[in-house]
């Protein structure tokens, strides 16, 4: 009897645990870079303190409309907001006659650019990042393009921050 109850009480906390349903993931990344794990943690890190020192909610939308920037100032919560099991992993970047076919943009391959799926406001980009469940898709070409890579992504990891912080991400 003693061993049932002790049993009981064993499965309960263990269960207890696993937090409520809709709890984020435990902190990190599902790597599927060529990067290590330490060197996307710094990436993010870089991203956080840019949050916390300026927001830009537009930068997309000045690239299309001639509009004035939508600056705020940073927000110190950004130092806290830690990524949640975020898949970060390259596409393959689309070849030059798909980009041209469909933009009329003129790239030679490797382009740089992979599809942007939908809620997108692009229909190609460098990059593009979904907030639930998190990830980050980049173009496979700038894996390892100098510092274009940590670029890239202290910009999606900066938009992973701002969603966790309730920001509008209309034009991020």
């Amino acid at each position: 009897m003693k061993r049932t109850v002790v049993t009981a009480i064993l499965t309960m906390v263990l269960l207890g645990c696993r937090g409520s349903p809709g709890s984020p993931g435990p902190v990190g990344f599902i790597n599927q870079t060529q990067h290590s794990g330490t060197d996307l943690q710094a990436i993010w890190t870089e991203a956080q303190q840019s949050v916390a020192q300026k927001i830009d909610l537009n930068p997309l939308q000045r690239l299309s409309n001639n509009v004035p920037p939508n600056m705020r100032p940073g927000d110190p919560r950004a130092l806290s907001v830690e990524p949640h099991q975020l898949l970060v992993a390259a596409e393959p970047d689309v070849s030059s006659e798909v980009l041209f076919a469909a933009t009329g943009e003129h790239r030679s391959d490797p382009t740089g650019m992979i599809a942007c799926p939908q809620p997108c406001n692009a229909r190609y980009s460098t990059a593009y990042s979904f907030y639930h469940p998190p990830l980050t898709k980049y173009a496979a070409s700038w894996e390892f393009a100098g510092d274009n890579f940590n670029v890239i992504l202290e910009y999606e990891f900066e938009n992973h921050i701002l969603s966790a912080l309730g920001y509008d991400m209309t034009w991020r």
